[in-house]
């Protein structure tokens, strides 16, 4: 009777936290930050984890500018990757980026017709100097036209998860700019548009698919069909005296960004002793803030959060160690977290962090039990951290990048059909002297 009375118990309180649980994203406390930044709307993220540290009006979808080729260069890593093409692939430039090139308001690097440019050569000018017209053919190079490759970045920003936005074409001009070029499927008068959260997300999946991008976003400046370029990401290591005020130590990237309609933006990206921050600012006042913003940013990061493990694998919750099984050799099976829970938080503030288990309605009967057979491993829910303090912006990736599982921690064998006869045998008497009771009591009262 008390083995019975203990397994009821048990599946009472599984029931009750099925009833009462929705899925949910590892984070989901909101608030604001008292960190002051003077910008449109900024975002600091963890670039380990995809943990929002800091956000400003971060779902405010603005033009991006040349924050754009982060997706053009992303797309060049992926049609590399692919065999499409190779660093070594040459292409010559058509009349439409050779007259982006020849456009004195864009400050090109001067591309030349019936020449042989290199990938690599044209990807570097892209991404060191921020050249619109080595943008575009390499656009071409990949999709054919720019109309086409603008809608490879669309459906690569879907595939993405990116928030907020929409891209008209592959270098952050305005359509306006591009007089009668511009993309086929798209409107003269119309622009990019990215969030903060969405250029960091961006930002985000580039460095982590492609880590070696950051070996060429870190070049101060290089060389170019017999000329020098110059990188516009300041807050790297610059040889001259008047770009050093703006050095930042282990900013390595990312993409600088500037029309009339955007402002000055940047997405820049540092790592220090092995912790990496990625942060946006977007529609600041000038040139030197938009750098100066980002050191704020930056420095907030790195002074006040350091990556702690919260919660190892294998945690347990005390009340909550096991599951009801039902139709199995064993009545119960350990629960626990599959993997450790693991970002950066405010020093000293890990006691402010709880966690909570949310159960997979589909794995259970109605009855709220597990159905024999479990294997060693079997996902069975996902777990909620709750934060008690302030300042949390959740993770920047959606829900199916990864929630933390809840996982049996052994296998637990089906009954053979003898043991569940005397199961249900059992059962059966359990309830037929339960019922009796009552009417005994019933008799008397």
């Amino acid at each position: 009777m008390k083995h019975i009375m203990k397994k009821r118990l048990s599946l009472l309180l599984a029931v009750l936290v099925v009833m009462t649980s929705v899925f949910v994203q590892p984070f989901s406390a909101k608030a604001q930050s008292t960190l002051d930044i003077e910008a449109e709307s900024a975002i600091l993220v963890d670039a380990a984890t995809g943990k929002i540290v800091f956000a400003k009006n971060a779902d405010e979808a603005l033009p991006p500018a040349s924050m754009t080729k982060m997706m053009t260069e992303y797309l060049v890593w992926e049609a590399i990757e692919e065999g499409q093409i190779s660093w070594d692939t040459t292409t010559q430039i058509s009349d439409y980026p050779y007259s982006i090139s020849a456009n004195n308001s864009f400050s090109g690097v001067g591309l030349r017709q019936n020449k042989d440019y290199t990938v690599r050569s044209l990807y570097e000018a892209m991404a060191i100097n921020s050249d619109n017209a080595t943008t575009i053919a390499l656009a071409e190079l990949i999709a054919g036209s720019e109309g086409e490759f603008v809608k490879m970045m669309n459906e690569k920003g879907e595939e993405m998860g990116l928030p907020d936005y929409k891209f008209v074409n592959s270098t952050g001009l305005d359509n306006s700019s591009l007089g009668d070029n511009y993309p086929e499927g798209t409107e003269p008068d119309e622009t990019n548009l990215l969030s903060a959260e969405s250029s960091a997300l961006l930002a985000y999946h580039l460095i982590k698919d492609y880590p070696e991008a950051l070996e060429i976003s870190s070049i101060p400046a290089t060389e170019f069909d017999g000329q020098q370029i110059r990188n516009w990401n300041h807050m790297l290591d610059h040889d001259t005296t008047f770009l050093k005020q703006f050095y930042y130590e282990g900013v390595d990237g990312l993409k600088t960004g500037y029309t009339d309609k955007a402002g000055y933006s940047f997405t820049g990206t540092a790592e220090r002793d092995g912790q990496r921050y990625i942060s946006v600012v977007m529609k600041t006042s000038s040139e030197e803030e938009r750098f100066a913003q980002t050191a704020k940013l930056l420095d907030y990061g790195f002074d006040n959060f350091e990556t702690t493990e919260l919660f190892p694998a294998g945690y347990q919750l005390e009340d909550q160690t096991d599951l009801p099984v039902a139709k199995g050799k064993e009545d119960v099976v350990s629960v626990s977290t599959g993997q450790a829970v693991s970002f950066p938080i405010k020093k000293d503030e890990a006691d402010q962090y709880s966690i909570n288990y949310t159960l997979d309605e589909e794995k259970l009967n109605a009855e709220g039990e597990l159905m024999a057979p479990v294997k060693k491993g079997d996902v069975v829910g996902t777990a909620e951290v709750v934060y008690e303090g302030e300042n949390d912006f959740g993770y920047i990736m959606t829900e199916s990048d990864g929630p933390i599982e809840i996982v049996a921690d052994e296998s637990v064998e089906k009954s053979n059909w003898f043991m569940l006869t005397l199961g249900a045998i059992g059962d059966f008497f359990a309830d037929l002297f339960t019922t009796a009771v009552d009417w005994v009591k019933g008799l008397f009262s």
